[in-house]
């Protein structure tokens, strides 16, 4: 087997930093050169947080202070130009259910959005000026736009998400429910853990090979340990081309979590109890002009 030094992990595109004065964060190339659609990834920096949540931790349901989650998303949104109560994030379960944003959902009470939200691992919308994002710490995010129906998506895939292909499944619904053509899609597989770090038991990797998963393309031992290593960033790259996106329209950030601890919450080495990423995107109204 290779060594996990000579693994190979894609093609990767270097991500901008989104101007503003406020936080940072972090874009998509290819994302941002659309100007019907913005979009986001955060770092730690910029924000309000103590601890392992220090600084910049937009995560509500991270156990971070309430008051400190508020006043990061308080930046966040005057960063992106969104209001707070436009910028949605469900409580995530590890599955791979997807839900839709409409218009009927923005007039429910908060319990009841929070509700509909509660147990869902990808938002999908075509509401203009309504941020869907997913908070992450090591896991996958994925943000997805079709450009010929004006419909945007944001994925939460972590193993147990991969394993379920739940990217696949949510470019699916984007198909069917949207009427998108895959081929013109547009995907960013943000910074997350990457394979050199992402070391497994045998009952991930089993769990990988029952669901069909080529292994020769996702799997590799290090060569000093015989410890497994699965490569998330391929297996959720490979869902994408199954469904129809082309290759060259998938970014892959290729900025493993783990590694880069001053710039990215990562639960393997913080612990649960840390800050999260936000990853979000969303289709521009009128009234805005970010670039």
């Amino acid at each position: 087997m290779k060594s996990m030094k000579n693994m190979k992990i894609g093609t990767t595109k270097k991500m901008k930093i989104l101007p503003n004065d406020k936080v940072k964060m972090l874009q998509f190339p290819v994302l941002s050169e659309d100007c019907n659609i913005s979009h986001f990834v955060t770092t730690r920096q910029g924000g309000v947080s103590k601890g392992a949540y220090a600084s910049f931790n937009p995560g509500e349901y991270s156990g971070d202070n309430p008051e400190a989650v508020r006043a990061n998303r308080k930046l966040l949104s005057d960063a992106i130009r969104i209001p707070s109560e436009r910028i949605f994030a469900p409580f995530q379960v590890h599955g791979a259910e997807v839900r839709s944003i409409e218009p009927s959902f923005l007039s429910l009470p908060l319990e009841e959005q929070q509700l509909y939200m509660h147990g869902v691992d990808a938002l999908v919308t075509d509401v203009p000026e309504v941020c869907i994002a997913v908070s992450t710490a090591d896991c996958v995010p994925v943000l997805l736009y079709a450009p010929d129906v004006k419909a945007v998506a944001a994925v939460h895939a972590g193993w147990r998400g991969t394993v379920l292909r739940i990217a696949g499944k949510t470019v699916r619904i984007l198909m069917d429910e949207y009427g998108a053509d895959p081929r013109l899609m547009k995907a960013g597989i943000a910074p997350s853990i990457g394979p050199e770090a992402f070391e497994v038991g045998e009952e991930v990797v089993d769990a990988f090979r029952e669901a069909g998963f080529e292994m020769s393309c996702i799997l590799k031992r290090d060569a000093d340990t015989g410890k497994a290593h699965i490569d998330l960033w391929e297996a959720n790259r490979l869902q994408l081309l199954t469904e129809g996106l082309s290759a060259g329209n998938i970014e892959l950030a290729g900025i493993c979590t783990y590694a880069h601890p001053d710039e990215f919450f990562s639960a393997r080495r913080l612990g649960i109890k840390s800050g999260r990423i936000l990853s979000g995107i969303f289709l521009r109204g009128s009234s805005l002009f970010i670039q």
